[in-house]
């Protein structure tokens, strides 16, 4: 079975490599994502029963939604660097089991107040998971491969709502008023287990890196510790950097930062209101409603996979990232336009999910070009933590105007103003502007 491109490789020994570190590690890594996306976006489901239990208006709501990434983006960076520090292994065990453990006592919340320590306290636990993770992947694969293994790694988000939509709706109708616990309670309970249980999993199943894996041959690590090695020797003769301070100093990380905060707004925006918007659409039914707010992101699946296997084919980046955002943000302005009617609004917001989840994985490709060492793992972080802070702002955003107006249309096209502008800064960006830089051009299939 092959999960990699196969005319990504030179030579059948390096293509049987590289796709059996896939198989090993991408299932897995893509099961823990669909764990920790769900278990920060169920709550969407939850506020369709808890806002009348614990009084959440849909203001206060909006900022407890996305209070979770405030508590996120303050220990990004500390978490990336102290998985180099613990190695991989032992951290992301150890972030799966606290953040588990805080997603199962939401059931706990009985007050706005409440709401809000729970959502901050789930981030700070869950911080440095998915930064951390696409640092691991550095590890094992290198530039010219990591659009479609980030792709791969990215479709825990849409899986984990086109399964965990019609699991949120099915929970809440079928155990509200067991054990004298809501349908919204019970969801956190059985939707927080899983993480705690392959916590544990993970610490004994993970790897470093290839140097200490038993599961690959003498042949298999030198292949990849060699490309690795060689990579960054000549990503750091090309003037990448690799110390902490050159990120911070790189207009390039910044701007980077920037353009992942636009994407994720769009995202987090739409993911958060989904079934609102859909319930607002005339649908009623909770199992219904789950099942068409996994339409988006079935199809956003596919384009995702489909435009990170072809950035890869071609070794261009920059414009599969922007072309494809601003698709997505096109699916936003199609969705607000057409909001009375259901299946306009959801193929606009079809696209606009497809459209920025392909501009997700061609992205995160970036920062191991321009930064390499202990710099690419505050580089990655540094972009998680400022692009999570949309995250923040985007549920809020919506929030509030869903209040004062009662309409989510002109939000969503605020949104799509806001990625516009996010694609404004990738083309400021002086690594991407002129010739495709060496370290971009590294990336190409070998001939």
């Amino acid at each position: 079975m092959h999960l990699l491109d196969q005319t990504s490789f030179a030579a059948p020994r390096e293509a049987r490599c590289y796709n059996k570190i896939a198989l090993r590690l991408l299932p897995f890594l893509i099961l823990l994502y669909v764990i920790s996306f769900l278990d920060r976006v169920n709550v969407g489901f939850a506020k369709l029963q808890m806002a009348a239990d614990i009084g959440l208006s849909d203001a206060a709501y909006g900022l407890g939604a996305g209070i979770f990434f405030f508590g996120y983006c303050m220990f990004e960076i500390p978490s990336n660097l102290l998985l180099q520090r613990f190695g991989a292994r032992f951290w992301i065990a150890r972030i799966l089991v606290v953040w588990g453990a805080i997603s199962m006592a939401m059931a706990c919340v009985s007050s706005p107040g409440m709401f809000y320590l729970f959502r901050f306290l789930l981030g700070v636990a869950e911080a440095g998971f998915y930064p951390g993770i696409i640092l691991y992947l550095t590890y094992w694969f290198p530039a010219r491969l990591r659009s479609q293994v980030s792709a791969l790694f990215f479709l825990g988000m849409p899986v984990a709502v086109v399964i965990g939509a019609p699991l949120s709706g099915w929970i809440m109708s079928t155990f509200a008023g067991h054990l004298a616990l809501a349908g919204w309670q019970w969801m956190f309970i059985v939707e927080g287990l899983p993480a705690v249980l392959l916590g544990i999993v993970c610490f004994f199943y993970l790897d470093n890196g290839p140097a200490t894996a038993t599961w690959l041959d003498a042949d298999e690590k030198r292949v990849v510790v060699d490309e690795l090695a060689q990579e960054a020797r000549t990503q750091q003769a090309g003037g990448a950097g690799h110390k902490f301070g050159h990120v911070m100093k790189d207009p390039n990380a910044w701007l980077l930062a920037f353009a992942n905060f636009t994407l994720l707004a769009g995202l987090y925006g739409v993911t958060f209101w989904l079934p609102q918007i859909v319930k607002d659409l005339g649908v009623k039914s909770l199992a219904v409603n789950g099942l068409i707010t996994a339409i988006p992101f079935g199809l956003g699946a596919v384009a995702m996979i489909l435009v990170g296997k072809r950035s890869d084919r071609s070794g261009e980046r920059k414009w599969h990232m922007i072309l494809s955002a601003l698709a997505g943000a096109g699916g936003l302005v199609l969705s607000a336009t057409f909001s009375g009617n259901i299946l306009l609004s959801l193929l606009g917001l079809s696209l606009a999910t497809g459209g920025i989840l392909a501009s997700f994985a061609v992205m995160w490709t970036l920062p191991s070009l321009f930064f390499v060492g202990p710099a690419a793992a505050a580089g990655i972080a540094l972009m998680a933590t400022v692009g999570n802070l949309g995250g923040y702002a985007a549920p809020w955003m919506l929030g509030a105007v869903k209040q004062a107006t009662q309409r989510l249309d002109l939000g969503l096209v605020v949104l799509a103003g806001v990625i516009v502008l996010g694609m404004l800064a990738a083309l400021a960006m002086p690594r991407l502007r002129g010739p495709r830089p060496a370290a971009a051009a590294a990336a190409v299939r070998r001939t």
